[in-house]
């Protein structure tokens, strides 16, 4: 009687084993299906991969050697990339309106320093009124200079770049604080010349 319920073991081989088609196979692999032991493993793609780091850990004096690396590098980036603020082509629109003239704004910080060490009590009355002529001079040239640089963007951008979106105050604004920077300290560093038609 127990034999009569039984199966064979040939009969429980056959249910197991499947046959399987290409068109399963292939919306298997799409699907990331890890192959049955026996296949080798599908490898994985390298690209995207991040790439591996240094093995040896790094001793102080060569980490403090690449901070101080990677520090001159990314100055040297901002020297001559600039920062976000920079981009765009009104921008450098407005640079180069800036860098390819000379400005009252250069000579700005350094008469603010004679006027500072003029106008103090322990000199004569004499050099103390030249200190103050020369800082409302100095002051009355940086105002002009910005309005003229500020007719100058204006016009240009407007030919230029008519479907812009930036706005006019925020170029202007930009200029002045360029055109008060010396020269030599000013970033991005300046791709034109003085005198060169921009």
């Amino acid at each position: 009687m127990p034999s009569l319920f039984r199966r064979k073991s040939t009969d429980l081989v056959e249910e197991s084993v499947t046959t399987v088609t290409t068109d399963e196979e292939s919306a298997r692999a799409r699907r990331g299906y890890t192959p049955a032991k026996g296949r080798e493993t599908p490898k994985r793609p390298v690209a995207g991969r991040r790439p591996a780091g240094p093995t040896k850990p790094l001793s102080k004096e060569e980490a403090r050697e690449r901070r101080r690396q990677l520090r001159a590098e990314s100055a040297a980036e901002f020297r001559r990339e600039g920062g976000p603020r920079d981009r765009g082509p009104e921008r450098l629109l407005a640079r180069n309106v800036v860098d390819s003239r000379r400005t009252v704004g250069t000579w700005f910080f350094g008469g603010a320093l004679i006027v500072l060490l003029g106008s103090n009590q322990a000199m004569p009355p004499v050099v103390r009124l030249l200190s103050n002529i020369l800082w409302g001079a100095l002051a009355l040239g940086v105002v002009i200079d910005s309005i003229l640089i500020s007719r100058k963007i204006k016009k240009l951008v407007r030919e230029r770049f008519p479907k812009t979106d930036q706005r006019l105050g925020s170029l202007y604004l930009y200029a002045i604080m360029r055109s008060i920077t010396f020269r030599r300290m000013r970033a991005p560093e300046p791709r034109v010349k003085i005198g060169d038609p921009v």
